[in-house]
């Protein structure tokens, strides 16, 4: 039997006190869903506090605008690791100290929902959980939520899906990202099929999706990129999942076809990917893509990089979501991607964009190259996309959608 503590939402009956715990603040797609979540809720009233186990890339962006001290709707987030150190690598030590950092973050927020994100932060959501049912643990949250970004590769070992499937039982619900994260989960992960709950992510609509023509070309300047250039854009981690290499690949072919063609890609690396980003990098000066590809870092003005853009490409080997495939559709651009895990549940194919299978690079390059030489298609995929995002995932459908989970959760531990 949970323990019900007193809390604002039990003076109102309205208001709910969050705590989520995500394993990573490095800027990535569930940290910036996670990022939209938070700013829906506490929008709405309620009192969200965020805590994280490693990497404080992201933790300016979630500290409230109008944030003081004793602040009704949340503050800082809290980090539980130590030094970037989640605590796992250091075996049963190090996750017993992490675990009870978490304990001690739930004692002072005293939350009625725990909603945890990524597997390190999901086990010890769990574990409290657990602790719960066994009435060791007094003030505990009357809800335990999960939610699943991915279709983690790491749920493909024997051992950890089985823990995994263990200790989602003590989850009062598990939110996935997509229908293909569900089936996963449920099939690979071994997690409950009951206590599934499909929340597609949302995005905030108002962004800018038309910059003009000076601000697009001061964009371009900045990045040293022609204003003139036909600019193919990709989005995401310089790591193996997101398929830089068939990118890569395929642009060497695409120049050919459109001259003009340049390549345009934003985001970071993570710690112990440096031969992988050397490669792409490698590959990126070959004769036959020098001077064609930009390496921009990470960026905070995606949107606006999306604005600039006149396709939007990504080679992905796989996607819980593909969460910037549905920012280049709020910004009105086509989108070639590949036809993989939740992919398909964003981007129409042939309406918002082009589909391929993963790793053709031959079927990737015709897909640029044709989205870029006929303009009245692209233009028709870049509203379609936009019209698929305003009905499809919004921000605001994705936070009311949430807390519906946990007032459903609450409401059944009630009865």
């Amino acid at each position: 039997m949970l323990t019900t503590h007193a809390s604002p939402s039990k003076r109102d009956g309205n208001e709910l006190r969050i705590l989520h715990v995500i394993t990573s603040l490095a800027r990535g797609g569930a940290q910036t869903h996670l990022l939209e979540l938070v700013k829906g809720q506490r929008a709405r009233g309620h009192h969200v506090e965020v805590a994280y186990l490693k990497d404080a890339e992201m933790v300016p962006d979630f500290v409230p605008a109008n944030h003081r001290n004793g602040d009704s709707l949340g503050g800082l987030p809290i980090p539980i690791g130590i030094a970037g150190d989640d605590g796992f690598g250091r075996g049963v030590d190090g996750i017993v100290g992490v675990a009870g950092r978490v304990m001690a973050a739930i004692t002072s927020t005293r939350p009625d929902v725990l909603h945890t994100h990524l597997l390190k932060a999901d086990a010890l959501g769990a574990g409290v959980g657990w602790l719960a049912r066994v009435g060791r643990s007094r003030a505990m949250p009357q809800a335990i939520i999960s939610s699943k970004h991915n279709d983690e590769a790491a749920l493909r070992r024997p051992v950890v899906a089985r823990v995994h499937g263990y200790l989602s039982r003590a989850d009062d619900a598990i939110i996935c990202c997509s229908d293909h994260v569900a089936k996963y989960i449920t099939t690979v992960g071994r997690a409950p099929a009951d206590r599934i709950r499909r929340v597609y992510y949302g995005i905030d609509l108002a962004r800018p999706i038309d910059l003009g023509a000076e601000r697009r070309a001061e964009v371009r300047a900045e990045l040293g990129i022609p204003d003139r250039a036909e600019l193919v854009l990709g989005v995401g981690r310089l790591d193996p999942q997101k398929g830089w290499p068939d990118l890569l690949d395929a642009m060497a072919t695409v120049v050919v076809a459109r001259p003009r063609a340049h390549l345009l890609i934003v985001g970071g690396a993570q710690q112990g990917d440096e031969r992988f980003v050397a490669s792409v990098k490698g590959r990126a000066t070959s004769p036959d893509l020098a001077g064609r590809v930009t390496f921009a870092g990470v960026r905070t003005d995606v949107p606006v990089l999306m604005a600039s853009c006149d396709v939007f490409a990504m080679a992905s080997r796989w996607e819980g979501f593909g969460l910037v495939f549905a920012e280049a559709m709020a910004a009105a651009r086509p989108v070639v991607a590949t036809r993989v895990s939740a992919v398909p549940e964003v981007v129409a194919d042939g309406e918002s964009g082009i589909l391929v299978e993963p790793g053709d690079v031959v079927g990737l390059s015709s897909a640029i190259v044709r989205v870029l030489s006929d303009r009245p298609l692209s233009g028709r995929m870049g509203v379609a996309g936009y019209r698929r995002v305003r009905e499809r995932f919004g921000a605001s459908r994705m936070v009311d959608e949430t807390i519906a989970v946990y007032r459903d959760v609450l409401a059944r531990r009630a009865s």
